[in-house]
């Protein structure tokens, strides 16, 4: 499995009314899982900064979690970024083989 970080930034009037997070959080979710299989979600947080969430997330591949970025998107309600994350000691070590 694939670690990826994703950033959401939620479009102006994405949030019109005071439940409207959570509906739209409840039906992102329940549409990920449905057609993404194999997605593990590790962490979300709520951020003060570029976007509104950040994710993390484990995909079997990129495109599964380019699917998870697209369903995102196909609300209408946000834009998304996503990142491929490794580990710290991975790319340590595909660094030290650089240098042979």
């Amino acid at each position: 499995m694939n670690t990826y970080v994703m950033l959401t930034k939620l479009l102006p009037g994405a949030l019109a009314t005071p439940n409207a997070v959570e509906t739209l959080n409840r039906e992102v979710n329940e549409r990920i899982k449905r057609e993404c299989s194999g997605v593990r979600w590790l962490a979300n947080y709520a951020i003060s900064g570029p976007g509104d969430y950040l994710d993390v997330f484990e995909a079997p591949d990129a495109d599964t979690a380019t699917k998870v970025a697209l369903l995102i998107r196909s609300f209408g309600r946000a834009t998304a970024e996503l990142w491929n994350a490794m580990p710290w000691d991975r790319f340590v070590e595909m660094a030290r083989r650089l240098e042979s």
